[in-house]
């Protein structure tokens, strides 16, 4: 239950309860007043009968007496009153106050449940963020183990698959970009330090890349950029330092 609701039912239970308490003290007081009053006749009819105690017969004394005494009966009745309305009022808004104590009680385990299941449903949200993040580099790695064994593997049917990525063609890099190849487009990433490397920047494989068709190549394969290529030559292509050493030939 929300904290307005238990608000709105403590304010309607309550909303007589001013008017009760004036009741009450009200007839308190008239009680109060009653009781003076028949104080003072006693004082009357004590003075009464002590100034004509010799006078008096004794059927006016014991008429006397009776009076007094019915007089102190009734004063005794209306401090009985009197106790019971100042019972009665204290249980009315002890009342109210132990309600109160239960709907505060209520309002704040409902507020430690809803605590716990806010904590519950973000630790299940953090668990399966970390279960979904491990899912992941668990993909990531088995696919970096994939290309690492398709890398290593020098089988033809290898070197087809990559042949047919790439059209082969003949090619001469310029002779004045030998040795101060880089590649342009690196990736910024965590590398396995076993992952085989190719190419003159002795980098990993990532984008694209051509093979040379020099069977006894030491590298095999290069990137675009570190060739200075851009588009797939046709025909059959030699790396840099194979072409210089056919040359040579």
């Amino acid at each position: 239950m929300a904290a307005g609701m238990y608000l709105e039912h403590y304010l309607d239970s309550i909303e007589n309860l001013p008017f009760e308490l004036q009741r009450n003290f009200n007839l308190m007081r008239d009680l109060d007043q009653r009781t003076e009053d028949l104080k003072g006749q006693i004082d009357s009819l004590a003075k009464e009968y002590t100034s004509n105690a010799r006078t008096l017969s004794s059927d006016q004394k014991l008429s006397l007496l009776r009076q007094i005494q019915q007089s102190y009966s009734k004063c005794k009745e209306f401090g009985d009153d009197k106790v019971q309305l100042a019972m009665q009022t204290y249980e009315m808004v002890d009342k109210h106050i132990r309600r109160l104590d239960t709907d505060l009680a209520r309002f704040e385990a409902d507020l430690k449940e809803k605590q716990i299941e806010s904590t519950d449903y973000d630790s299940a949200s953090s668990k399966g963020k970390k279960v979904d993040s491990r899912q992941k580099e668990k993909k990531a790695a088995k696919t970096r183990s994939k290309v690492k064994s398709s890398d290593e593997d020098g089988s033809p049917k290898s070197a087809q698959k990559k042949v047919k990525l790439f059209q082969q063609g003949e090619f001469t890099a310029p002779a004045s970009n030998f040795g101060n190849v880089h590649p342009s487009d690196v990736l910024d990433m965590p590398v396995d330090p076993n992952e085989p490397t190719y190419c003159l920047c002795h980098q990993v494989s990532y984008g694209e890349m051509i093979g040379c068709d020099n069977t006894d190549c030491s590298i095999e394969w290069f990137h675009f950029a570190c060739v200075g290529l851009t588009t797939k030559p046709r025909g059959k292509w030699y790396c840099p330092r194979c072409s210089q050493d056919r040359k040579r030939k």
